[in-house]
């Protein structure tokens, strides 16, 4: 044990423009999981995985943090306590753009597949982790000080956990491989798809997300493949997570970037918005989707519904449509059902529906509401006019 103790105190200390880089990456990342997970709703569960993700980042770059700055000499049990970690860093991404652009639930049961390798891992290292302090000593030191003594260890060490920790470099190559490729192929699903086609007025669409999402990992596998060739060890781990810092930062002023805090329609009042016409979206923008995708003959059309299918926020949405048009949001979606109701009425494909049944084929819940709706924007009942429009031709 003295032994061990006087090799642990002369490991140095070393701060520099990279532990400072790197630090700034752990609380960004730290920073940006927290504010995700606390404030992301419990329904949005695309980006409460990629909270959780940048979490698992965060800690893992703590850890090489640790390891760098020679940190790790005060918790020598933690050394390589965060490989399982690793493991999840590329599936759970996979997983966000999954959820992301397919809109399905993600459950244990359907995805247990994608923890299994991380599991595995941990299973097979647990006698590394029950092993004594000089055994994590000398693997820290072999990593990143291996030109000094080692600690002094038991010669019937059971060393066999180390077969799978050889390899465990080429593990996280394989498992990048595979889940980059999945992600670019469920892109690519989406594009040819046509799914893509009403994001173009978005600043920042899902699409775009998940297209950089993936090229971030693609230049993470790069850099990786790279300090792997260079390095035999740890040692170069702090060249990916100076990488890590910059994706937090870039991460960080995109999601700013899209917050309402920087736009007029956070400050103003209601009607406290002359200039938004000149924003992102303007009223055209917003008809065009409506036409286009026939929304307003959905049952479910909603402004927060159509704020989230513009990528935009139900507020924001609403001083557009009041301010353009003098129309609150159902009066507007209203206004497109009739002028297809009018159609109906005297279509005589559509002889064989009742007045009520047209009404609820352009999206009105009620027979009372579209009578209603009808007269405010027509001046006349259905029935009524049905008959002006057959006495005129």
């Amino acid at each position: 044990m003295q032994n061990t103790q006087y090799i642990i105190d002369n490991i140095p200390i070393r701060h520099n423009l990279v532990s400072y880089f790197i630090s700034i990456g752990i609380f960004f990342g730290l920073l940006l999981s927290a504010v995700i997970l606390f404030r992301a709703s419990k329904k949005n569960i695309a980006f409460r995985i990629y909270g959780w993700s940048l979490l698992i980042q965060s800690i893992i770059a703590a850890d090489t943090f640790l390891c760098y700055t020679g940190l790790m000499k005060y918790t020598p049990h933690l050394n390589d306590s965060t490989e399982p970690l690793v493991l999840l860093l590329a599936p759970s991404i996979y997983i966000f753009i999954y959820a992301l652009l397919e809109r399905k639930s993600i459950t244990l049961k359907k995805h247990w597949i994608h923890l299994l390798p991380s599991v595995l891992y941990l299973i097979s290292q647990i006698k590394y982790y029950f092993q004594p302090t000089s055994i994590k000593i000398n693997a820290y030191l072999g990593a990143y000080f291996p030109n000094m003594e080692r600690a002094i260890v038991l010669e019937n060490t059971d060393y066999s956990y180390q077969i799978i920790k050889d390899e465990f470099r080429w593990l996280i190559l394989f498992s990048l491989i595979v889940y980059i490729v999945l992600s670019i192929r469920l892109v690519l699903k989406n594009f040819y798809n046509g799914n893509t086609k009403n994001a173009s007025n978005i600043k920042v669409n899902k699409y775009d997300f998940s297209r950089n999402t993936i090229l971030a990992l693609l230049a993470f596998f790069i850099l990786i493949f790279l300090v792997y060739l260079n390095f035999d060890d740890d040692g170069g781990d702090h060249y990916i997570f100076i990488f890590h810092t910059i994706t937090v930062c870039i991460t960080g002023f995109v999601l700013l970037s899209e917050s309402r805090f920087f736009e007029n329609s956070w400050l103003a009042d209601k009607y406290e918005t002359s200039k938004i016409n000149s924003d992102s979206f303007s009223i055209q923008k917003i008809e065009q989707y409506i036409r286009n995708e026939e929304y307003y003959l959905s049952k479910s059309a909603s402004l927060k519904d159509l704020a989230k299918a513009l990528g935009s926020n139900p507020n924001y949405i609403s001083q557009i449509i009041n301010v353009s048009t003098n129309l609150n949001f159902n009066d507007f979606i209203n206004q497109y059902r009739i002028e297809e109701s009018k159609k109906r009425l005297l279509d005589d494909s559509y002889d064989h529906l009742t007045i009520e049944a047209i009404g609820n084929s352009v999206g009105f819940k009620s027979k009372a509401t579209f009578y209603n709706a009808f007269k405010k924007h027509v001046q006349l009942s259905p029935k009524a006019f049905i008959t002006l429009q057959k006495s005129n031709t």
